[in-house]
């Protein structure tokens, strides 16, 4: 409304200038073309100047157009062929959403048999188009169980050549290629599909999985708990389950170490927060009595250092512990009372007085006496401990304990008796 009040504005402006200039104008304009001359009215050579300039422009402008058409027509072309293809790949991409595997199959072979028929240089994100209706035809293979052709459509969706304009497409190519090949039980294949990822992918946090998930197929749990400490530190994980997933692969890493130097590695790898874990502590403390079971760890002398650590980083977390929790720290730290140096007894009978009815400290203070020849105090603190003691286990070995004590003083029948409940625990 407002354009059209400027506008009429300015048609009366100008046909006011118009009136002004041309409405009492005697001027005359002579031609001499010798040996002629003519005048003419000063109006009408305006007159015919303004129009010859509007004639002119219109017929430039016409022949603009005319020359133009063909282009035209070859980018209508173009776009018609462009819709047709891009209506051709979300057809496809619908129908394996909705697990119409054979159909999302047909819509993509359609959509490259266009691709391959045109001109890519006149489609736009021809390249992405192409990867993407190859990596559904793909993806429908798969689900079908054409293992063959689900390989050919890969390999031409993640061809550099062809995806030279749209890489991102063709890393989530390889990205889903090392996906089925891990589900295949594949890791040298999985491995190899990784390996083409460009760096600044290689990084990404579904990359990122993969290698985890590669690292636990090849049962590398060094490699795959450096993955999921990469993915806690992306906050790929819930803090639950972070620390669920690093604690289950920490403890499957363990299970590979099978020396004392290993041993120390592993524990010395573990950040600050995770080294003060008691539940850590307690299952490298687990994984050393089966290696010194097993001969490949030294049965006397010093304890190793990891081991120390883990026994000072369980005692440290003992009130945080609940009560079977507790038991089995004071199972895992009792073999190792031999060997630890005298700071540990003062430190076992302050913790047994502030918690006197606590029966796994009475126990663990009890076998530290024991160890260091004071079997008085040893035998008292034994038959309270059992009589407390929720663990069989504990509770037989404490039975076993009073036995050898009761041995060491001549009395048998106090021996035979202590015997006698070992056996029954």
């Amino acid at each position: 409304m407002v354009k059209g009040v400027f506008g009429l504005l300015f048609v009366a402006a100008l046909a006011v200038v118009a009136a002004l200039l041309m409405g009492d104008n005697p001027a005359t304009v002579s031609l001499f073309w010798p040996p002629w001359r003519v005048d003419v009215s000063f109006n009408l050579v305006l007159i015919v100047a303004v129009a010859g300039f509007v004639f002119g422009y219109g017929a430039l402008r016409g022949i603009a157009v005319l020359r133009e058409l063909p282009r035209r027509a070859r980018r209508w072309r173009a776009l018609q062929q462009e819709r047709a293809t891009v209506g051709l790949a979300l057809q496809a991409w619908g129908h394996q959403l909705g697990g119409r595997f054979v159909r999302a199959q047909g819509a993509a072979r359609e959509a490259i048999a266009r691709l391959q028929t045109t001109d890519r240089d006149t489609v736009p994100y021809a390249d992405a188009l192409w990867v993407l209706a190859h990596l559904t035809a793909a993806e429908s293979a798969h689900q079908l169980g054409q293992r063959e052709q689900r390989d050919v459509w890969l390999a031409a969706a993640t061809d550099a050549m062809h995806a030279r304009s749209a890489p991102e497409a063709r890393e989530g190519a390889l990205l889903r290629a090392a996906e089925w090949a891990i589900e295949a039980q594949d890791p040298a294949e999985a491995a190899r599909w990784l390996s083409a990822l460009p760096q600044g992918a290689a990084r990404r946090i579904q990359a990122v999985r993969l290698r985890l998930r590669l690292a636990q197929l090849r049962r590398d749990s060094r490699a795959a708990l450096d993955m999921a400490r990469l993915l806690a530190k992306h906050r790929a994980f819930s803090p639950d389950a972070v620390r669920s997933v690093l604690r289950g692969l920490w403890v499957e890493a363990l299970r590979d170490a099978r020396d004392e130097e290993s041993l120390c590695a592993l524990w010395r790898s573990l950040p600050g927060d995770e080294r003060r874990d008691p539940a850590r502590a307690m299952a490298l403390l687990a994984h050393a009595q089966r290696l010194v079971a097993e001969g490949l760890m030294d049965a006397v002398g010093p304890v190793p250092a990891p081991v120390d650590e883990a026994i000072r980083t369980a005692w440290a977390g003992y009130d945080t512990l609940n009560g079977p929790d507790r038991l089995r720290a004071v199972a895992l730290i009792e073999p190792w009372l031999v060997r630890l140096d005298t700071a540990w007894l003062p430190r076992l009978e302050e913790a047994q007085r502030r918690d006197p009815s606590d029966a796994g400290l009475q126990y663990l203070a009890a076998q530290a006496y024991r160890s260091r020849g004071l079997w008085g105090k040893a035998q008292t603190l034994l038959q309270q401990a059992v009589r407390g003691l929720d663990d069989r286990d504990l509770r037989r070995r404490g039975w076993c304990a009073l036995a050898e004590l009761a041995e060491q003083r001549g009395d048998q029948a106090a021996a035979n008796n202590a015997w006698k409940q070992a056996a029954q625990a």
